[in-house]
């Protein structure tokens, strides 16, 4: 079976060049390629659902910490409890990350450069990256690092990838800032997850 780690360590080194160059990862026409074959011809019902897919983000992140300090509370058990503040502590580490890069890099948003690209929701910050899709995979992450099962690995991934999708199909994301967003928030969780357990090795 493959570990998280080693899904992890290729995303951090990702992260770096990316830093470098931030638009490395696409052309910029084979990125808005990309975004204009998933963001036209939709109907209304599917954009309906990646609105919702887009507006989970928030409710999720917070609520599924919330959930796991409540057990660990309820259970009297430290170390889920534990699980929960390292599970918003990643959230909110990917966060800051994700709104320092949008501020350094200041990208324009996709139908704001393109006339073609249909603007189906609101969207305030620059483009680069994309924040929804950060904090679902940083949430999606820690929640596989804390429970590596596969019932638990494989929706917390598939929601975050939808969540991900949502942000191109509404056209305020390139596919790069999708990607890169995807980076930051696992490389968040499995930074957060380490130093959790540097600290527990040094208690």
């Amino acid at each position: 079976m493959i570990s998280f780690k080693k899904i992890c360590q290729p995303l951090i080194l990702t992260i770096a060049i990316s830093n470098l160059n931030p638009f490395s990862c696409f052309s910029q026409n084979a990125d808005i390629d990309l975004l204009h074959s998933v963001n036209s011809g939709n109907s209304a019902s599917w954009d309906n659902t990646n609105k919702f897919l887009s507006e989970s983000v928030t409710p999720v992140s917070i609520t599924v910490p919330s959930i796991v300090f409540l057990y660990g509370i309820i259970k009297h058990d430290s170390l889920v409890v534990r699980n929960s503040l390292v599970m918003a502590a990643g959230s909110l580490t990917a966060s800051i990350i994700t709104t320092g890069m949008k501020y350094s890099f200041n990208r324009v948003r996709p139908f704001e450069t393109y006339s073609f690209i249909i603007k189906k929701s609101d969207a305030g910050s620059p483009s680069f990256p994309s924040g929804h899709t950060s904090s679902a995979f940083a949430t999606a992450a820690l929640l596989a690092l804390a429970y590596p099962k596969w019932y638990i690995i494989a929706p917390s991934f598939l929601w975050a990838s939808a969540v991900g999708y949502s942000r191109m199909e509404l056209g305020v994301h390139y596919p790069s800032d999708v990607l890169v967003g995807a980076i930051v928030g696992t490389g968040s969780a499995w930074l957060m997850w380490k130093i959790n357990k540097w600290m527990s090795k040094k208690n």
